[in-house]
């Protein structure tokens, strides 16, 4: 089940606005629905390529090996997943530190066939007709239930539905429609609302690619402390993503902001300086520089690499 939840903190109202935002960790769980299907083949030859592969239904990337031959970037390969054979992308070899262990990691059947490319052609066309169908059912169950996406495995009688949706959902009659509609064996997968924006892709607020679907596909949880300690504004309209989760580039910065942090003082912080006592007030981390308020009024601003920490004890030069 996705349940739409977060840390109440009834004492600050910016917080309580803005829960919803951070991820849950039922949405985690669900995030592994479309992973593909690892081996566990563990130690390799370090001369062994590993090439990084795309499924073009989730736009999920795993690792596989091909020990035959080398193959090339950009060419369809049958690969196995954790719901039958299927197609997928090569995108690359990856770089490798010798004889290194994977946890997750398949192996390559064979490059795709032409009969595998136009079979694809083919289930194309059928999945975008699928999904109208599965809509109108949708819709005269009347589940609250949102259809992402539909896929047809290559060399398995089996459609798979992706759906997103806030509770739990009864779906038995649905899938009992979709079976004698399709006459073939039907599964319905609950995804979270970020699966649903890497599936999906757009444009972020930045005017680029969703940092899921065009940067990585591996969802890192993002928490509201990363925002607060980046000095961004508790505003949801701000932070978070067209997902209605909280912005992945939040996650992707976070470890430059906490290092940077370790080195300059904190906000709050008094200071002897000139002779006299002053206050940080706002550090910016970007800028590299520190805003320094004086008992009469004065501010001063100076840069970060001016500070250090003696003895437990903030200075500046």
């Amino acid at each position: 089940m996705i349940a739409i939840s977060g840390p109440y903190d009834p004492g600050n109202e910016d917080l309580e606005d803005i829960a919803a935002l951070e991820d849950n960790p039922a949405d985690r769980v669900e995030q592994t629905v479309i992973i593909a299907a690892g081996e566990g083949i563990g130690a390799l030859h370090p001369d062994t390529p590993v090439y990084r592969l795309r499924l073009s239904y989730s736009n999920e990337t795993f690792l596989a090996v091909y020990p035959e031959e080398a193959l090339a970037p950009g060419i369809t390969v049958v690969v196995p997943t954790r719901y039958g054979q299927d197609l997928a992308q090569l995108i690359g070899p990856i770089r490798r530190n010798g004889a290194q262990v994977f946890s997750e990691i398949t192996r390559i059947e064979r490059p795709a066939s032409r009969e595998d490319l136009d079979k694809a052609q083919t289930n194309s066309r059928l999945e975008a007709e699928a999904f109208t169908l599965c809509k109108q059912k949708i819709e005269t169950h009347r589940l609250e239930m949102k259809l992402v996406s539909v896929h047809y495995l290559l060399e398995e009688p089996k459609i798979l539905f992706f759906f997103t949706a806030e509770t739990r959902v009864d779906f038995r009659e649905l899938v009992k429609d979709l079976v004698n509609i399709f006459k073939s064996r039907i599964e319905l997968r609950q995804i979270g609302v970020r699966d649903e924006a890497r599936v999906v892709g757009g444009l972020g607020v930045c005017g680029r690619g969703y940092c899921c679907h065009a940067v990585s596909d591996k969802l890192k949880p993002v928490s509201i402390k990363m925002a607060k300690d980046q000095n961004l504004s508790l505003n949801s309209m701000k932070i978070s993503g067209p997902c209605g989760r909280l912005l992945c580039c939040l996650a992707y910065e976070h470890a430059f902001y906490s290092e940077q942090r370790k080195m300059t003082p904190p906000e709050g912080c008094r200071i002897t300086y000139d002779g006299l006592a002053w206050k940080i007030v706002e550090v910016n981390v970007v800028g590299g520089t520190i805003l320094m308020a004086a008992e009469d009024g004065r501010q001063i601003r100076l840069p970060s690499s001016r500070f250090e920490k003696i003895d437990g004890r903030w200075q500046a030069e």
